[in-house]
């Protein structure tokens, strides 16, 4: 196949933002790079403040529950199996020359990953009949699909003048204070985070969500409630400070691109699974052990330690952890490679 091409992408909006947010950061990619993208989304009311302004290539359209007089693209990607409408993937057998069709999995460091990454799954039964559907996982190896990360961003990161971006907010640290992002889930830790934090003169930066209200100023702790940001102000709201607490997927992505020490989040799941995925991250990124005891103390599976450990520490290894990531070709790459696409 050669570019450009027409790309259909299906988003289903579970609980948050970051499915989202990895749709949209993958077709404003494939735009820039001359393709076409359709975004299918069951709710797109959190690109008003994620996406205000959008790229010529890129068409929003309301997620098809039933049929659309509407041909499928050259290349159908249903993101984290929320699978397209049966009437899409019977128009998707019928064409002429069938569409690859790509499950676009969630982010995850286990070795399973590597086993399932690329798999094909041929469709026997059901309007697909006839069709293959190929799993393509995102990862931290050569032996996945990379990450998303457009071309120039590390070089536009380094450039970056942070001072000035948060003066011009009005945002700026007063002299001696660190900086910090915070940007969580519903988390009970948060009174003893706060009470590490204010241990140095500290600026919080505390994004919306559930968290937001119940910061406050303190000894040693001065608070800042920020409102939405973009997707490109909130990159560089993670390249402007010192210490970055994220959570999901993108902004577990975008916290490793800005190359800054962080804390992640993990998305809490009722049966425990993802405790194997925090752990399998930190070894496959051979996170130091006084960063893995903040990590687990932040999700709770550990008591949180009193101090945070060392910022410049955590800074050289969080740059030679992006170097190591930056080395493999970005994950729109591989995926145009997987599908025989020249650009």
């Amino acid at each position: 196949m050669t570019a450009p091409l027409l790309w259909d992408i299906f988003c289903r909006v579970i609980d948050n933002h970051g499915d989202l947010g990895v749709c949209w950061r993958l077709a404003r990619d494939l735009a820039a790079r001359g393709h076409r993208a359709r975004l299918w989304v069951d709710d797109a009311s959190a690109l008003a403040w994620m996406a205000p302004q959008r790229p010529a290539g890129i068409e929003l359209r309301e997620w098809p529950d039933g049929d659309v007089d509407v041909a499928p693209g050259d290349i159908v990607i249903e993101a984290f199996g929320c699978e397209p409408a049966p009437a899409f993937v019977a128009r998707m057998a019928a064409r002429a020359t069938p569409p690859r069709w790509i499950n676009l999995e969630y982010l995850s460091a286990e070795d399973y990953v590597e086993r399932s990454h690329g798999l094909a799954s041929p469709q026997f039964h059901g309007p697909g009949a006839g069709l293959t559907r190929h799993f393509f996982y995102p990862g931290f190896s050569s032996r996945t699909g990379g990450l998303l990360r457009e071309p120039g961003l590390l070089d536009t990161a380094e450039a970056f003048d942070s001072p000035a971006w948060l003066a011009a907010r009005g945002w700026s640290p007063r002299p001696g204070e660190r900086v910090v992002s915070l940007f969580a889930y519903a988390n009970p830790r948060l009174p003893q985070l706060l009470d590490a934090l204010a241990a140095e003169p500290t600026l919080l930066l505390a994004c919306p969500g559930p968290l937001q209200g119940l910061v406050s100023d303190r000894p040693g702790l001065r608070t800042l409630a920020l409102p939405y940001l973009a997707q490109d102000d909130f990159d560089r709201l993670l390249w402007a400070c010192d210490l970055n607490f994220v959570r999901g997927e993108d902004s577990f992505v975008r916290a490793q691109w800005a190359g800054k020490p962080f804390v992640w989040h993990i998305y809490p799941q009722d049966d425990g699974a993802h405790h194997a995925k925090l752990e399998a991250f930190m070894t496959r990124a051979a996170l130091p052990e006084d960063w893995r005891a903040l990590w687990r103390g932040w999700n709770g599976l550990g008591a949180l330690p009193a101090q945070l450990p060392s910022l410049p520490s955590g800074r050289e290894h969080a740059q030679t952890w992006r170097a190591q990531l930056a080395a493999q070709p970005d994950l729109v790459t591989q995926l145009q490679r997987f599908l025989g696409v020249s650009s």
